[in-house]
């Protein structure tokens, strides 16, 4: 037979530790998932504070996901760029801002080249104003293409397809 003086504060302890769990506010950030066969690089391009910054490289091997940005959203674009490290090939667009090869932090998108860094075509995240999103980065028909989360669905199983082809505006301007 169990003790009620001992079961007491066991259950008292995990009724806590329950309601603590419930008062923990939500994780909000950017995240990508990797859902390809290879190790993917990816660079990220948002307006901060201090003006254009883009910073690199997180790296997300086969099946796994990656925050690479922690924290509300305060924007509602953002700009992504990565690259299948093994077989080649890239999601990029035609936002310009600056990278280079090994791991950086770039403010500003102008005169890359002269800075003695690369200019790298990012393509552009409509984050519909939310504070947390989730990108699957995937491959369909050997082409490169990118899911992310629809208004209706929810964020850990996003099914909108962005089509890869479709031409992205080069416009610079962050509106929220």
């Amino acid at each position: 037979m169990v003790n009620p003086i001992r079961l007491g504060p066991t259950l008292l302890l995990a009724s806590l530790a329950g309601l603590l769990a419930m008062a923990t506010p939500a994780r909000a950030e950017l995240r990508i998932c990797n859902e390809t066969a290879n190790l993917v690089s990816v660079a990220l391009g948002y307006r901060a504070e201090r003006g254009w910054m883009s910073e690199g490289w997180w790296q997300a091997p086969p099946g796994d996901c990656r925050t690479i940005y922690q924290g509300d959203l305060a924007r509602r674009f953002y700009y992504l760029y990565a690259v299948d490290d093994i077989g080649g090939g890239s999601w990029d667009g035609q936002v310009f801002m600056c990278t280079r090869d090994e791991t950086f932090t770039i403010f500003g998108v102008e005169d890359c080249l002269a800075r003695g860094y690369e200019r790298t075509g990012f393509f552009e995240i409509d984050t519909q104003n939310r504070t947390d999103w989730t990108l699957q980065l995937t491959e369909s028909a050997g082409a490169p293409s990118i899911v992310g989360p629809d208004l209706g669905e929810d964020l850990e199983d996003p099914a909108f397809l962005v089509d890869p082809d479709e031409p992205l505006t080069p416009d610079n301007t962050d509106t929220q």
